[in-house]
């Protein structure tokens, strides 16, 4: 199979780390920052549903980052003016400390930098429920920060959210792609391997494999991160 383009996971996947344990660090970052607006109990909920409205919002009028904020704002009645400078300066200043909860390795750069050898365009596609500043903090801790990307999924930029086949739809259409050229790339059986249901080719790491709803594995390959640096290798050498 000839690829064109290669989507690729952030969290798990390009950046090794336990998700669960770095979304609960981040949680209790972000929730003592913002403690002199509202307890940190108080605050996490209204975060975690807002982030849930986000995820299975399906109005392509309205970016991810538009459906959070009105549902945030509603829930908490904290004020967008006061409150967006705190969320600001926790990811500039908090966020980038989080790092210590991940385990960066060489072979993500090494993977891009095969993957460029092979001709295929790149996309972080990494679940846009992030503001693209803490999504290239987390680029930078996995070293692949400086490499060309056609597209970072942000929650800025998109209208959809994973696992909905309608996130994978949305790159399609901006990349102006056809399914079969794209490689999806990613650890979570539920979020990236659906991309599949729309025709484009998966390939799962297990490294830090998440599959929360227990369902069966399918995926056209899968392997570590280090047998995907392989697989690419493979290519490059069929080219």
């Amino acid at each position: 199979m000839i690829y064109r383009y290669l989507l690729l996971d952030l969290d798990g996947t390009l950046l090794p780390m336990d998700t669960d344990s770095f979304i609960r660090k981040y949680l209790e970052a972000i929730a003592a920052r913002l403690q002199p607006y509202l307890p940190p109990q108080e605050f996490i909920v209204h975060l975690l549903a807002a982030t849930e409205t986000m995820v299975r919002n399906k109005d392509l009028e309205l970016t991810n980052e538009e459906v959070f904020m009105a549902d945030f704002f509603r829930r908490s009645n904290l004020k967008p003016a006061e409150i967006l400078p705190v969320f600001d300066s926790f990811y500039r200043e908090d966020f980038p400390c989080l790092v210590c909860h991940t385990s960066p390795t060489s072979l993500a750069p090494q993977i891009l930098a095969q993957a460029l050898k092979c001709n295929l365009e790149l996309i972080i596609a990494t679940n846009p429920v992030f503001p693209r500043i803490a999504i290239e903090e987390r680029m930078r801790w996995a070293g692949v920060d400086n490499f060309p990307f056609r597209l970072v999924t942000t929650y800025e930029n998109m209208h959809f959210c994973k696992p909905l086949q309608e996130y994978y739809s949305e790159i399609l259409a901006y990349l102006g792609a056809q399914p079969e050229h794209c490689l999806m790339v990613g650890n979570d059986v539920e979020e990236d391997m659906i991309a599949a249901e729309l025709g484009i080719h998966t390939y799962l790491v297990d490294d830090y494999l998440i599959n929360r709803s227990g369902r069966p594995v399918q995926s056209h390959y899968q392997g570590s991160l280090e047998d995907f640096l392989a697989f690419l290798r493979g290519m490059s050498d069929s080219l």
